[in-house]
């Protein structure tokens, strides 16, 4: 594990000499993909909580691809590995972080918006947009919100994690 000094304030690194996953523990909505799909690498109950010699490299990015959001994101060591990635490996850093990667010359800004509908929970909607919800307009900017669907919230119309007290499931 590493402290991040590239630009990912807060955040952590680990590796396995293949590929180095980041954390940004500012953007996690624990959502829990990571342990439910793979406690051998990502066990919040211990410190570290990422170990990367727990899988696969292969396995270690398929669950890491499942974070909704940019808290988990992933690149090959291996910068000729990155040239050439594909859209369906969506927590790349390409995608998700591209300030880290090495490039040079001028990076064209994308603005995208991401949305991930959450089984059983909310859609979780990333990315630079205005969100208007009765009557007011709420500007988001490299942001992160969650939308709940199980109409519980105390915080309508955004998640505050009740579906899981009530055990909201999708039909």
């Amino acid at each position: 594990m590493e402290k991040m000094d590239d630009g990912f304030s807060g955040g952590r690194k680990y590796t396995n000499g293949e590929i180095t996953v980041y954390w940004k523990p500012g953007a996690c909505v624990h959502a829990s993909y990571c342990y439910r799909e793979l406690i051998e690498v990502f066990d919040p109950g211990r410190r570290p909580w990422v170990d990367m010699s727990g899988s696969t490299t292969e396995r270690i990015i398929e669950v890491v691809n499942m974070c909704p959001t940019e808290a988990l994101s992933w690149k090959w060591n291996d910068d000729e590995k990155n040239k050439n990635i594909s859209i369906d490996q969506t927590n790349h850093i390409v995608f998700r972080r591209p300030e880290l990667m090495e490039q040079s010359g001028t990076v064209e800004e994308v603005s995208r918006v991401s949305v991930k509908v959450m089984p059983d929970g909310p859609v979780v909607l990333k990315g630079d947009f205005t969100f208007n919800f009765n009557g007011t307009s709420r500007k988001i900017r490299e942001g992160i919100i969650s939308i709940c669907r199980c109409g519980a919230s105390d915080h309508m119309p955004f998640c505050d994690g009740v579906h899981r007290k009530i055990g909201y499931e999708d039909e």
